[in-house]
């Protein structure tokens, strides 16, 4: 598929991120004004809630967008969704006789403020890329034990904080912890100091299950995906994280891009999953590709200094997709919820230059990045990341909005009296 031509400013051009092939959902205001549901296109937001109001978008079990998110129209299911996007494509294409009626709802988006695109049910994140569980389990237990015994086998995740989910512009404030060296006895209570960011996707469940699901049935519940920063204080969760896993050093937030780039314009970017030196059992194998072809990067940018692209990679390097992720998630019976939202786990290649977090770049801190003016271990304060991902169609391009914090200094100590 090419370019859909749009009459809407700023959405032909090949480098645009939002033409009319992407459509991607979230949720905007100006001033004064209450947030309403949108979907980006060129230089523009659409205010679909508004097109709704008037009657110039009609859904199946509609009004579904008078609320400021979109998990009503996710809880609508597949059929609704298709219907969504053709009528929104069918008004903004180019020749499209609603122009006149359709133009007032357009807002530039230079003029917005963009807010969580969805509520969020759960959050589970998962360790599924096989670079970066191969690096981390080298750096901590060497090459001859860096993969556990049940890795390729299973997608390993865990249940993190749904609460402490934020949108892409949020501040993400250094948190506290408990932290043990090698050297001491005891461990002591300070801000952390190797504090890290992840670059994944994270799916966006949209319809519920009640009981085990197949791969094909996961896939089909999945609404759309999201940039995600699952920010990581390793020096807390050295030391918690037997022999349970993550806890507090993965809870202090985890950023997601604005946009929710739905299922349906990542389908001509399809690929698979690498090949496998162990077969998966029946129930996690995949019936077609399952991932995408999305090219990631993070930057980073010390405070009013120059900003560094410091890591480049792709989501087809995942060792589990998020059709296979959801459906080990169902297995026990586990029911998933409108809104859920699953980590991919941390997507790094197999060069220095792809590695998706700190951890890796930096190997434990040994081998520190260089920046512009000056190096990186870890994030400093006043730090800010950004994390941005694209597909590259003919003609075309799907972005999906840039997912950016800034590390703020941790507070006084919390617990002083």
């Amino acid at each position: 598929m090419g370019l859909i031509r749009s009459w809407v400013q700023g959405a032909n051009a090949v480098d645009a991120p939002f033409p009319l092939n992407n459509l991607p959902c979230g949720v905007f205001s100006t001033d004064g004004e209450e947030p309403r549901c949108g979907m980006a296109i060129g230089d523009f937001v659409l205010d679909v809630t508004g097109l709704e109001e008037e009657g110039l978008l009609s859904l199946e079990g509609g009004p579904l967008l008078d609320v400021p998110f979109w998990n009503e129209v996710m809880a609508a299911g597949p059929d609704v969704w298709a219907a969504l996007r053709a009528q929104v494509t069918a008004v903004l294409a180019e020749g499209a006789a609603e122009r006149g009626a359709v133009e007032r709802f357009l807002v530039p988006r230079s003029e917005v403020a963009l807010h969580m695109p969805f509520l969020v049910a759960e959050y589970t994140d998962f360790y599924a890329g096989r670079h970066h569980a191969t690096n981390v389990g080298t750096m901590f237990r060497g090459a001859e034990n860096a993969l556990p015994p049940n890795w390729l086998h299973i997608p390993i995740g865990y249940n993190g904080r749904a609460s402490s989910v934020v949108v892409s512009g949020t501040e993400v404030r250094r948190p506290w912890g408990q932290v043990k060296g090698p050297d001491h006895a005891v461990p002591s209570f300070q801000p952390s100091r190797r504090f890290d960011i992840e670059l994944e996707m994270g799916a966006v469940v949209g319809m519920p299950s009640d009981g085990p699901v197949t791969v094909a049935e996961a896939d089909a519940m999945i609404f759309g995906y999201v940039l995600l920063n699952d920010w990581s204080a390793r020096d807390i969760q050295a030391w918690e994280y037997q022999p349970l896993g993550p806890f507090q050093a993965k809870a202090t937030a985890t950023t997601i891009s604005p946009w929710v780039v739905m299922k349906a314009a990542l389908e001509p970017f399809r690929v698979a999953t690498p090949p496998r030196e162990v077969p998966l059992l029946p129930h996690l194998q995949e019936p077609g590709p399952m991932l995408y072809d999305i090219a990631l990067e993070v930057a980073l940018q010390p405070d009013g200094g120059v900003e560094t692209v410091i890591a480049r990679t792709n989501y087809a390097e995942m060792y589990y997709s998020a059709p296979q992720q959801l459906a080990h998630h169902t297995t026990s019976g586990c029911p998933m919820n409108t809104g859920d939202l699953l980590g991919s786990g941390t997507i790094s290649g197999p060069t220095k230059e792809s590695r998706g977090s700190l951890l890796e770049l930096s190997w434990g801190g040994k081998e520190p990045i260089a920046i512009t003016g000056g190096t990186r271990s870890f994030i400093e304060d006043n730090d800010t990341l950004t994390l941005r991902g694209w597909c590259r169609g003919a003609g075309y391009t799907i972005g999906f909005g840039d997912c950016v914090g800034k590390v703020i200094p941790a507070l006084a100590d919390p617990y002083a009296r």
